[in-house]
């Protein structure tokens, strides 16, 4: 018997998880997990993103982050850039790989960025179009594909024509999120079902859940058995949306990685090495990381040193 290809796992802990935290955390500590994170495995990673800094200070640091990244062959450090301002930045700080992001829900793009989706997504078109031209790999975040916390369900053929947009103005991939969390095992295969359906190939989708229901996991199984193999994921589960009420964190990635090795499918990631990791950004946060993997392994800790004492 054949055994499953591996899957890519995208390490978005830096932006999306820091991003509404309380804590600022200082770049020495961001840069230093970056340099852990690349040596337990990971190949993407989300490290930050180019808003105006009095909007999020926690990624303040944006252009210094990128400066102090550690230079390794076959790591892919990817920026989160809003629009033409945030690209030039992204751009003069020597970024290769950004992420653009708008949303299918007309309310939910509102509160986030305060434009019209058709505003956003002329924007993010010029954005594409620049990137690409300068040589920049570029994922489109489509949001609130699986329902939105103020409208409920967001219909599907929405999600599919935003994301053909983004494609077509030069975008390498698209990740649909979940954004708080809504989103059941078998609705995440009938949309991915009506994606492929409607001539976008499984190869260009990632899948971007939130644990709100605990479900993030179920669905990245659903989502792999369904012909998904590119999942984001939160060290620890940390992280959530400032413009989305309820949304709680990311799919830790600790628990990815072990639903996926578990049943034979490489990550390429050390789950052990992450975890650690996990135990030291709960530290540097100062609070409980709600990742189930996270508190398995700080619950085998414990016990291992009962054991030796």
């Amino acid at each position: 018997m054949d055994m499953p290809g591996p899957v890519r796992l995208l390490e978005v802990c830096l932006r999306d998880g820091l991003q509404n935290e309380e804590t600022v955390v200082p770049t020495d500590v961001k840069v230093e997990i970056a340099h852990r994170l690349v040596a337990a495995g990971f190949r993407d990673l989300e490290v930050t993103s180019f808003v105006r800094p009095r909007l999020i200070p926690q990624l303040s640091d944006a252009a210094e982050v990128i400066r102090r990244l550690p230079q390794v062959e076959g790591v892919r450090f990817w920026a989160l850039v809003p629009n033409q301002v945030g690209l030039e930045r992204a751009l003069d700080a020597g970024v290769r790989y950004i992420a653009t992001v708008l949303s299918a829900s007309e309310t939910h793009n509102q509160k986030n960025v305060n434009r019209t989706v058709r505003e956003s997504l002329t924007g993010l078109q010029g954005v594409i179009g620049t990137a690409v031209a300068h040589g920049v790999s570029v994922r489109g975040y489509v949001s609130t594909v699986f329902g939105c916390p103020y409208e409920g369900d967001v219909a599907v053929a929405r999600s599919i024509e935003l994301a053909k947009a983004l494609l077509e103005a030069g975008a390498s991939e698209i990740a649909l999120g979940d954004t708080t969390g809504m989103a059941n095992p078998e609705q995440v295969k009938s949309v991915l079902a009506a994606f492929t359906d409607a001539g976008i190939p499984i190869e260009r989708i990632a899948l971007h859940f939130h644990d709100t229901r605990g479900t993030a996991a179920a669905n990245a199984y659903a989502g792999w058995q369904a012909g998904a193999r590119m999942f984001d994921g939160s060290l620890s589960g940390v992280g959530g949306c400032p413009y989305a009420p309820g949304a709680a964190g990311n799919a830790a990635t600790e628990d990815l990685v072990n639903l996926f090795e578990s049943i034979g499918v490489e990550t390429g990631i050390d789950l052990e090495a992450a975890a650690e990791i996990g135990n030291f950004l709960e530290e540097v946060l100062g609070r409980r990381l709600p990742g189930r993997y996270h508190q398995y392994f700080q619950g085998a800790g414990t016990r291992r040193a009962a054991r030796s004492a």
